[in-house]
């Protein structure tokens, strides 16, 4: 029986940066990838097992430009305090860029970083319940 799965797919004029940030940087892992699709390019990363994973491609003779804002977030939720840690410390040593969030909410119990293309991904130290 099929399971839900969530997938968020977004462009990107940097599909080999960007996919490296996802995986090196969240650890995240290559769950798919194809060449020349119908004129597009693309990888899928997530975590085998989850019921989400985040699609990347890159459309040829188009280009897919910046984040349009600075609040185009993906949200990830790390309520272990050691998991939490290590994620930032994985994308401090990745070099990606640490930025203040526009809503203070996400410097309470969490750090924002940025991708190559400018979207902002908050690693938020708490649970969802």
């Amino acid at each position: 029986m099929p399971s839900h799965v969530l997938r968020v797919a977004r462009p990107t004029d940097n599909l080999t940066r960007v996919a490296e940030f996802y995986r090196a940087g969240l650890g995240f892992e290559l769950l798919a990838q194809f060449n020349d699709h119908q004129g597009f390019d693309g990888v899928v990363l997530g975590r085998p097992g989850t019921p989400w994973h985040i699609e990347f491609t890159r459309q040829h003779g188009v280009s897919a430009g910046r984040a349009p804002t600075t609040e185009h977030l993906l949200v990830l939720y790390l309520p272990d305090q050691d998991e939490w840690a290590a994620a930032v410390e994985r994308l401090q040593a990745f070099g990606a860029n640490e930025c203040e969030p526009d809503n203070p909410y996400w410097q309470v119990r969490g750090k924002t970083f940025e991708d190559p293309d400018g979207y902002r991904i908050v690693l938020q130290n708490a649970g969802w319940a």
